[in-house]
């Protein structure tokens, strides 16, 4: 991970930003001559209108909090990177970690939020005292940020702090996945096995898990060699319909080489 402060990072520490509690983004905003405004949109979620150095920032109330917070940070990420722009942003361009073109104004707005809702210089203390990742610890870490679950997820894995991925599925297949740099060997399959939890909770009653469970990696991977190797597995279904699984990796599998 470098130690070389982003955009929105740097904008937090000159605001003297020091605790997750102080990050308003609603007073950010205000300081980058954005207003936030909350009504229910119809035909997005988000969207800024600016003229000059002022713009007005829209979120669909309807949205949870953390989500809605999130949004915020996006527009604030095209305030800085597009200025000038109308952009009206859909539900599934906010967050989208499937996006893999570097230069796409929702993947460069959805990194300015990251850097602005989970800063990495707040971030690493907090992570470095986690000894055991869970779902139930990311989520502790996420609520003094105000952060969903998946948004802190991510934040985590491509910090490589979590040595793994997070992948999400549909009824149709995998609609994304999140991994760590460590991980980069690995490529999740797109249809979800039978024996995993995130099958049954998907296609049947099954309910969260505690904790991380064991299953062999040939469930996620069907690469070479995956038969000699197991991961954790977590998941929990998302607001949107979505299982969202952590795959926690071990050492030996992230030293496997490329070929």
């Amino acid at each position: 991970m470098s130690g070389r402060l982003r955009p929105a990072e740097m904008l937090l520490q000159s605001l003297g930003v020091t605790v997750p509690e102080e990050i308003d983004v609603e007073a950010i905003a205000w300081y980058r001559g954005a207003k936030v405004r909350y009504r229910a949109l119809e035909s997005c979620e988000a969207r800024i209108l600016g003229h000059g150095d002022r713009a007005v920032i829209c979120v669909d109330s309807r949205k949870s909090p953390e989500r809605r917070k999130f949004s915020v940070c996006h527009e604030l990420g095209h305030w800085h990177h597009h200025r000038g722009k109308c952009l009206a942003c859909r539900s599934d361009e906010i967050g989208n970690a499937s996006s893999k073109n570097a230069l796409d104004p929702e993947r460069v707005a959805d990194g300015y939020a990251a850097d602005l809702l989970l800063p990495r210089y707040l971030v690493a203390p907090l992570a470095a005292q986690v000894s055991k990742w869970s779902l139930a610890r990311i989520r502790e870490l996420a609520a003094p940020f105000g952060a969903s679950t998946t948004a802190t997820a991510i934040r985590l894995v491509e910090m490589d702090v979590i040595p793994g991925m997070l992948v999400s599925h549909k009824t149709g297949g995998r609609r994304w996945f999140a991994r760590s740099p460590s991980a980069e060997r690995w490529f999740p399959q797109d249809q979800l096995d039978a024996d995993s939890h995130a099958f049954r909770m998907l296609f049947g009653s099954e309910t969260e898990l505690r904790a991380p469970s064991l299953i062999g990696a040939d469930a996620w991977f069907d690469r070479t060699g995956a038969d000699r190797y197991e991961v954790r597995e977590q998941s929990y279904k998302a607001s949107n319909g979505e299982v969202v699984t952590l795959l926690l990796l071990p050492a030996e599998m992230l030293a496997v080489s490329v070929r």
